[in-house]
Order: C-alpha cells, then sequence, then structure tokens
C-alpha cells in the first residue's frame, strides 16, 4: 500500500502518450487574398492541396441600411483557383473568406 501511495503521484504526474501517436493533421484551405476598390470586393483563392475546400465571401457594409452579404459557396478543386465577388452600395465596412472541407 506504501509503494502505491509512493507511485500515484508520479503516475498523475506525466499525461497519457495519446497525443503524441495522433497522426499530424491534414494540410487543407485555399490560399486567399481579397482586394477591395471603393464598394466592390473580389476574392482570389488558390487551392494547392490535395482535397477540395469551399470557399465563401462575406462582406460587412459601412453604412446602417446597407445590406450585408454572405455570396453562394464555390468550390475550389485541388490545384485549381477561383474568383469570389461582391460589393456594398456605398462602402465596405469590412470582408473576409470562411473555409470549410
Amino acid at each position: 500500500a506504501a509503494a502505491v501511495a509512493l507511485l500515484l503521484p508520479l503516475l498523475t504526474a506525466f499525461p497519457a502518450q495519446a497525443a503524441e501517436d495522433d497522426p499530424p493533421p491534414r494540410p487543407f484551405g485555399a490560399d486567399c487574398r481579397l482586394t477591395t476598390e471603393g464598394s466592390e470586393v473580389v476574392g482570389y483563392c488558390h487551392n494547392p492541396y490535395p482535397e477540395p475546400d469551399r470557399v465563401r465571401l462575406h462582406l460587412r457594409c459601412g453604412a446602417w441600411w446597407d445590406l450585408d452579404t454572405d455570396g453562394p459557396a464555390r468550390e475550389v478543386d485541388p490545384a485549381r483557383s477561383v474568383e469570389l465577388t461582391g460589393r456594398c452600395w456605398q462602402t465596405v465596412g469590412s470582408a473576409w473568406i470562411s473555409h470549410v472541407r
């Protein structure tokens, strides 16, 4: 019983090795860049990885009355590129691209 009491702190001090045995995550996600000119936004995405990526352009417009938009999803196949476009009536507050496996 005394030996178990001495080993218990050592067993709990070292985490299980299962996390190190997990394979590393597979690379994923198209490389995208955005260009904003006035009220228009253009996004270019290129997928260098072997799995397709679904990308969407999201816009938040600067004026409170201007409609924010979430563009349709576009699939970017391996070694392919797509162009995404969107616009606000006046100014663009923010723009970003989301990715889905």
